[in-house]
């Protein structure tokens, strides 16, 4: 079987935000707005965290899976391309996590 990507999940929902909302639920989110896909988002991240802390694997891992399309709805509703996230890290990749923490701007 061959392996499934991010990438193929990213196709996936470029593919069902093409269509319409009645028949595929990406669409109804990205239907609803960018603020609305944001909040699901963060639903999905509490939910990991709290599998993660109850030390529930199965739960973890299908709750992950969940923070990861949502995370990729959001960001198709804000017009970003996994690519670009992608080149956010590899430039983070040159210098050590503390290093590159500390080179970020202070608000």
């Amino acid at each position: 079987m061959p392996r499934f990507t991010v990438y193929d999940l990213a196709a996936t929902i470029d593919a069902r935000a093409a269509s319409t909302g009645e028949a595929s639920y990406t669409r109804k989110l990205l239907d609803k707005g960018a603020e609305h896909c944001a909040k699901k988002f963060g639903e999905e991240a509490v939910e990991t965290v709290i599998a993660a802390v109850e030390n529930d694997r199965d739960h973890l891992i299908s709750e992950s899976a969940d923070v990861l399309y949502h995370l990729l709805v959001l960001l198709k509703s804000r017009g970003v391309k996994l690519e670009e996230v992608e080149a956010a890290l590899s430039k983070r990749t040159s210098m050590s996590g503390l290093e590159e923490k500390a080179s970020r701007k202070r608000d």
